[in-house]
């Protein structure tokens, strides 16, 4: 099946990234040795904020760490307060990654960033994902006051798996009478464990996060359950028989890519329940090429885009 074309601008990004991300094929076997190559990837907290006035602490309750970031100085008053969660399959990564944005977005605008961390599957099937990241957006909706957010301004976060597990607590915050969240962030999210659309197909064998990757990331989190009808829209939010009554949805995501259609597919569906959604499918990107080529046309746009719907959602 012929694939889009990459955007000739990011083809040196998308090069770098695989050479650097993902050198070693992602297999049932290798997934060990790929959490250690991420792990030395994620600089450390002290090397990103060195030198700048940002706050950051670790939170431990239970077995359960997040760690907060906001602005140095006094602590905030009544500041949105962003949740995100972190990419890599549900089987890769720890909350360091992609912590960048809640730093950037605590200078900027002096909002209250908390990233979590989650049990990852293999060792940890289906549903400890879902359930890690939704109590740890109880907490933050429980101590919003101490933590100075103000508690009617609190968006989820997430891109690749961490987008789809921000759909998946959408749908546990709706469906549980939770927080109510002023919006979802689904960056190329990862919420379809059949893996049958065409844009899968479309990239089978070669691109950033194949079919491959994939097809191994929902076999270690869903097992034998995997494209049966025991799977949970807490697992793969495409599931979700009822899209209506959730907060408002940006979704993004790269026209060369696998999860191309699913990301198009929810946001329709979102739309056909009269609910509200951005969607914003980037030409000839591939997955995570914002922050692989930053400086490209597209990539550039793209962030812009979203710093917009921040803004616009946040009230910043």
């Amino acid at each position: 099946m012929k694939p889009v074309p990459y955007d000739p601008e990011i083809e040196e990004g998308l090069a770098r990234f695989l050479e650097l991300v993902e050198s070693v094929p992602l297999t049932a076997d290798t997934i060990q040795q790929n959490r250690e190559i991420f792990a030395a990837l994620v600089p450390s907290m002290d090397e990103l904020v060195a030198g700048r006035p940002v706050h950051w602490e670790d939170v431990r309750v239970g077995d359960l760490v997040r760690t907060v970031v906001r602005r140095a100085g006094e602590p905030p008053v009544a500041a949105p307060a962003v949740y995100q969660i972190h990419g890599g399959g549900m089987i890769l990564g720890t909350r360091f990654y992609g912590i960048e944005e809640l730093i950037d977005l605590a200078l900027r605008y002096g909002t209250v960033g908390v990233s979590v961390e989650y049990r990852l599957a293999p060792e940890h099937p289906h549903p400890a994902a879902a359930e890690d990241c939704y109590a740890g957006l109880l907490w933050l909706a429980e101590h919003a006051a101490g933590l100075g957010v103000d508690p009617g301004r609190i968006l989820v976060s997430g891109f690749s798996a961490g987008g789809g597990l921000a759909a998946a607590v959408s749908l546990m915050a709706r469906d549980r009478g939770g927080p109510a969240l002023v919006g979802q962030r689904l960056g190329a999210p990862m919420i379809d464990d059949r893996n049958t659309t065409v844009s899968s197909r479309q990239y089978d064998g070669f691109g950033a996060w194949d079919r491959n990757n994939n097809d191994t990331a929902w076999d270690a989190l869903l097992g034998a359950d995997r494209g049966t009808e025991r799977v949970s829209p807490y697992a793969a939010p495409s599931r979700a028989l009822d899209v209506s009554g959730l907060p408002p949805a940006y979704i993004e995501v790269g026209a060369a890519e696998t999860f191309r259609d699913e990301a198009v597919e929810y946001a329709g569906r979102i739309w056909a329940a009269g609910g509200q959604a951005e969607l914003h499918v980037w030409g000839g990107a591939f997955h995570g090429f914002a922050g692989a080529a930053p400086h490209a046309e597209v990539s550039r746009s793209s962030i812009a885009t979203l710093d917009s719907w921040l803004r616009r959602v946040l009230g910043l």
